[in-house]
């Protein structure tokens, strides 16, 4: 079992940065895979980035080259540090925990995730 809390989340402008933080407890991420999603009002919930057991990382297209995903085993958290932010990235932003051996295919996908966090609000606007 695993608890997750997400931070980090808040009001930026556009252009702007925000550093996402999932704190887990009750278990070692080490052997997870882990994922950030975002839904937005009125829209499904959708993939943003997931890193692998291994440190393999997958982002959406649309915010590659201005999100970064990484973990920090020791610290049992994952990080989305979000650069030059949009409008269109505003969203609740959840953090999930799922299988340490889920295939690459599968990482885009919400239903392979066991665990969620309860979600950060990001609002980019002027």
């Amino acid at each position: 079992q695993v608890q997750l809390v997400e931070s980090g989340g808040g009001l930026v402008q556009p252009g702007g940065s925000l550093r996402l933080s999932c704190a887990a407890s009750g278990s070692t991420i080490s052997t997870y895979s882990m994922a950030w999603f975002r839904q937005a009002p009125g829209k499904d919930r959708e993939f943003v980035s997931s890193i692998k057991r291994t440190g393999g990382t997958s982002y959406l297209n649309t915010v590659k080259g201005r999100f970064t995903v990484s973990r920090d085993n020791g610290k049992n958290t994952v990080y989305l540090q979000m650069n030059s932010l949009k409008p269109e990235d505003t969203a609740v932003y959840y953090c999930a925990a799922g299988p340490g051996s889920a295939i690459t295919s599968s990482l885009w996908n919400d239903r392979t995730y066991d665990y969620w966090g309860q979600g950060t609000q990001v609002t980019v606007s002027s």
